[in-house]
């Protein structure tokens, strides 16, 4: 361990833990800040910092009042605790959900901050460099998966009613499974009609060209790929 000696009471200590928590939680913000997704640095910093001053004070309680007090439960109030904050930046609308990756980056940066208040800086550190190295190489891992799959989250603008009938029509005959489906009508004359649906296309189809071939249906007017 890099940083054993941090797990004893001293002011130096003390203050070495509530640093590495404010930088790490920093550290996670700024890069969820700079891909402009979710509270940025100063809100995970004071989570993080937050919770290490949790973990610190139940420390200091079972110095001070040994035998009366458990860490533990300090510890597993401020992990349940910290998901009302996530719950908080949660987003749904209509069928999507945004905001689950800053809500799981609120928790952990809870974690880290609990971590590093223990003295356990090294697991702080750690799960911080494994944080975001895989929040870098995690997608560009999705997207060569994805771009594999036969399955498609489609947004179709259609002209009228019927459109969506023979769209359904014509992906019944095709053998495609629709797994989710859903219709927005207008809420004026004119209006397009919003259907979105999540849809396996079978492999005897070319993925790409069967899309295409979707949006030059008449009275389709686009088909966005979500």
């Amino acid at each position: 361990m890099f940083f054993a000696s941090l797990t004893e009471w001293t002011f130096q200590n003390v203050l070495l833990r509530m640093v590495a928590a404010l930088l790490l939680g920093g550290l996670i913000g700024i890069d969820r800040g700079a891909k402009k997704r979710g509270g940025g640095a100063r809100t995970d910093a004071a989570v993080s910092l937050g919770a290490a001053m949790v973990m610190m004070t139940a420390q200091y309680m079972d110095i001070q009042f040994p035998g009366s007090t458990d860490i533990s439960r300090m510890a597993a109030q401020v992990v349940s605790g910290v998901g009302f904050l996530g719950a908080g930046s949660i987003i749904v609308a209509g069928r999507q959900v945004k905001g689950l990756t800053y809500a799981a980056s609120i928790w952990i940066c809870a974690c880290v901050g609990l971590a590093a208040g223990i003295g356990f800086v090294d697991g702080a550190i750690l799960v911080t460099v494994v944080l975001l190295a895989g929040l870098h190489i995690l997608p560009y891992i999705e997207e060569k998966a994805y771009h594999h799959s036969r399955y498609a989250r489609l947004h179709i603008e259609g002209e009228e009613n019927c459109t969506s009938s023979l769209l359904l029509r014509r992906l019944k005959e095709d053998g495609c499974k629709i797994d989710m489906y859903d219709v927005d009508k207008p809420k004026a004359a004119g209006q397009s009609y919003t259907i979105r649906m999540t849809i396996y296309i079978p492999r005897s189809f070319n993925k790409q060209d069967y899309l295409q071939m979707l949006s030059e249906m008449e009275g389709v007017l686009y088909v966005h790929v979500v």
